[in-house]
């Protein structure tokens, strides 16, 4: 996708600020669990007692470093604007934040509004070229090698993981958070792929048209 370095960075940032917003206003607000590499390293918290910051790193880390080896830095960089800006509006939304979404009586509603909003927000910064984490990365990586959208495997990535939380989490939290990552799996895949068969149809048509 052309865009300009400032506008990628801009839509970077906003796609990190309605995931942080999200994940605080909505998912922690509510009680849905996680999936991903954060899923994992709770559950090493719950089986093994490690710091799920440190677990946090030691699988992100490596798949950084490969990343960069293989994606490039501009894509390393894009990846560590993602996931620093993520974190401080995170932090923001924690401390500072006078908002109350509470959906404990209506949970379906928080269901369809975590899906939206967090597949939206991680559909923009994978579309502009970066990624909030490794499990991000990961699944990029898995898409381009089997095909499928990348969507598809952050949804068989977090079944995974929230599978594997039923051994230790309530399950109707573990079973409202599977329904959020159908959604945002699929909203993910609408919105890397908008607009791209579009630019595809401009590209062959210009390529007739030079052929004439």
């Amino acid at each position: 996708m052309r865009t300009k370095p400032y506008q990628q960075t801009f839509m970077i940032l906003l796609g990190a600020f309605l995931l942080a917003f999200t994940y605080y206003h909505i998912n922690f607000q509510n009680d849905l669990v996680e999936g991903g590499f954060v899923g994992l390293s709770l559950l090493g918290k719950y089986v093994f007692d490690w710091s799920p910051s440190v677990t946090m790193l030691a699988l992100d880390i490596p798949i950084l470093v490969v990343a960069m080896l293989i994606m490039g830095r501009k894509f390393l960089v894009n990846t560590v604007i993602a996931a620093i800006s993520f974190s401080f509006f995170y932090e923001l939304c924690e401390r500072f934040s006078p908002l109350v979404f509470d959906f404990s009586n209506a949970m379906m509603l928080a269901v369809v509004i975590s899906g939206l909003l967090t597949g939206l927000g991680l559909g923009i910064v994978l579309k502009y070229g970066g990624a909030t984490g490794g499990d991000d990365v990961l699944s990029l990586w898995l898409s381009k090698w089997t095909g499928l959208s990348v969507g598809t495997i952050l949804i068989i990535f977090d079944v995974v993981v929230l599978g594997l939380s039923l051994f230790f989490l309530p399950v109707p939290q573990v079973m409202y958070t599977l329904f959020a990552v159908l959604i945002a799996g699929k909203v993910v895949t609408w919105t890397c792929e908008f607009g791209t068969k579009t630019e595809k149809a401009e590209k062959q048509g210009k390529l007739a048209h030079s052929a004439v």
